[in-house]
């Protein structure tokens, strides 16, 4: 059984523009690519041709692996998330027990995971261990480099 890729519905759109792109531009290219590359000679020590040959399986792959993600994407709506307690599409503003500093996470899909934009997987060990909790809970959260304790702050939109 495939798995449920929560998304919202701006990602969503962003992945079936990608895909129609990749369809649409990057496949007729990638087999103009080929068929150049094909009049150019022999097949058989033709570079030019084994690597269009390579790129069009990747770009194959992309579209395949794309598509997979959409059939299987669960669209979130944001009216329907309890803010009380941590879940998918909630921003935490946590504090690190062991240095005292705060941040804000805001809890996503991998498919739009961004450290920097400060949004986490909900499959990632500080994503887990945030879930469910409520303002003043304490998450402890095993990292690679070790446990780590969060103090659950507060819970917004």
């Amino acid at each position: 059984m495939a798995e449920t890729n929560y998304v919202t519905q701006d990602t969503f759109e962003k992945m079936q523009e990608e895909l129609h792109h990749m369809k649409a531009i990057e496949r007729p290219a990638a087999s103009r690519a080929i068929a150049e590359a094909r009049e150019k000679g022999d097949l058989k020590e033709n570079a030019e041709y084994d690597a269009a040959k390579e790129a069009q399986g990747m770009l194959e792959a992309k579209i395949k692996y794309l598509e997979g993600v959409i059939a299987t994407a669960r669209i979130l709506d944001e009216s329907s998330i309890d803010f009380s307690r941590v879940s998918i599409l909630t921003k935490v503003t946590v504090t690190n027990m062991s240095n005292n500093k705060v941040f804000t996470y805001q809890i996503v899909s991998e498919k739009e995971a961004s450290l920097k934009d400060g949004k986490i997987s909900v499959t990632s060990p500080i994503g887990k261990g945030l879930l469910g909790k409520v303002v003043g809970d304490i998450a402890e959260v095993i990292v690679p480099a070790g446990q780590l304790k969060f103090r659950i702050d507060n819970i917004t939109v």
